[in-house]
């Protein structure tokens, strides 16, 4: 699949969520990627409307790190709420096709996309329904144990630590339900340290899940159109694979594709698979999976919009399976644009 001529893209990014300094970094990568493949781009952040080219050069010159890219500011939260910046972007309304570099919040839990599908603009990533599902891991362990999909024991919602400890073992993960890039997880060692580590998940207001821990070998899957990825593997510095090891250099180590028996990857690539369309997901995603010391792989969580820079785990099992990262971008647009139609008569808009 390739372009027969330049599309016209509006990459998404930024906003407000926790996850934003990702997010630029994600959506400056991809648009920068997308222009040299000589495709006509505009970067809007989700936050304050589209991007300089000075500030994208400044993101893509920042990183993400712990101390997160924060230029340019999002405008204050009480001012105008982020789908109300997507509403009021002229540009979006003439482009051929949206790429949503969105992490967390309203940009990965469906809200953007509602609102992108009721004004009839193609977008890439999956749709309403398959960003909630993934957004909230306690309903995807629902969804994922009814499809026999092996997943971590859980306890959702605020208990005891010594209540969790009993049920689900130490070390626990302690985690919100909804968000990701390991933000404000934890994994706990007692039963003070688990209601220490509620405290921090809970913070603005999110539910608290608790998951049994697997201790192995770390895999995730990127799923691209109907295709598994080669598996990659991960293997960071510390115990866990937190933000730190996510993004700070030299923290951990991630091997495409991963050194494993085929006969693994296989079912590693086709229980991912599964999840993709149990979850509803759409274009792209990526499947986490720990396996214990038993050969038994258990599925963490999905990503619907996973990270996209181009060292990011996605792009990197891309580049195994001989994808550059500027020709992954252009697969993820045309899949969006040519979904348009189709998702213009779901919510009964003129194609």
């Amino acid at each position: 699949m390739s372009a027969a001529s330049p599309l016209s893209v509006a990459v998404l990014l930024g906003g407000s969520s926790e996850e934003r300094g990702v997010s630029l970094a994600s959506g400056c990568e991809v648009a920068a990627a997308l222009r040299s493949a000589g495709h006509r781009v505009v970067a809007i952040d989700a936050a304050s409307g589209a991007l300089s080219a000075a500030q994208e050069r400044h993101i893509l010159e920042s990183g993400i790190g712990r101390a997160k890219v924060a230029f340019p500011a999002p405008r204050h939260p009480n001012a105008l709420p982020e789908a109300e910046v997507v509403a009021r972007e002229p540009c979006l309304a003439e482009v051929e096709v949206v790429f949503l570099a969105l992490h967390g919040g309203v940009g990965e839990d469906g809200t953007v996309q509602t609102l992108l599908e009721v004004a009839g603009v193609p977008y890439a990533g999956s749709g309403p329904v398959g960003c909630a599902l993934a957004m909230d891991k306690e309903l995807t362990k629902r969804l994922l144990r009814d499809a026999g999909v092996p997943a971590p024991d859980w306890v959702a919602g605020r208990a005891p630590g010594r209540e969790v400890a009993a049920r689900l073992g130490l070390p626990v993960i302690v985690k919100p339900v909804s968000g990701g890039s390991s933000v404000r997880l934890t994994l706990a060692a007692s039963a003070d340290e688990v209601d220490e580590a509620a405290e921090l998940a809970s913070g603005g207001g999110d539910s608290v899940l608790y998951e049994k821990y697997v201790r192995g070998r770390e895999f995730t899957v990127g799923i691209l159109g109907d295709d598994a990825l080669p598996v990659v593997e991960i293997e960071p510095v510390r115990e866990l694979f937190d933000f730190d090891c996510k993004y700070e250099p030299g923290m951990a180590r991630e091997t495409a594709p991963a050194r494993i028996p085929k006969e693994v990857a296989t079912m590693l690539q086709t229980t991912a698979l599964e999840v993709h369309r149990v979850l509803r997901m759409e274009h792209f995603s990526r499947v986490d999976f720990m396996m214990d010391e038993a050969g038994r792989a258990w599925c963490l969580e999905a990503n619907a919009l996973p990270g996209l820079t181009g060292n990011s785990l996605l792009p990197r099992a891309a580049r195994a399976a001989g994808l550059e990262f500027s020709e992954l971008c252009e697969r993820i647009c045309l899949m969006g644009r040519e979904a348009g139609p189709r998702r213009a008569v779901r919510t009964g808009v003129e194609p």
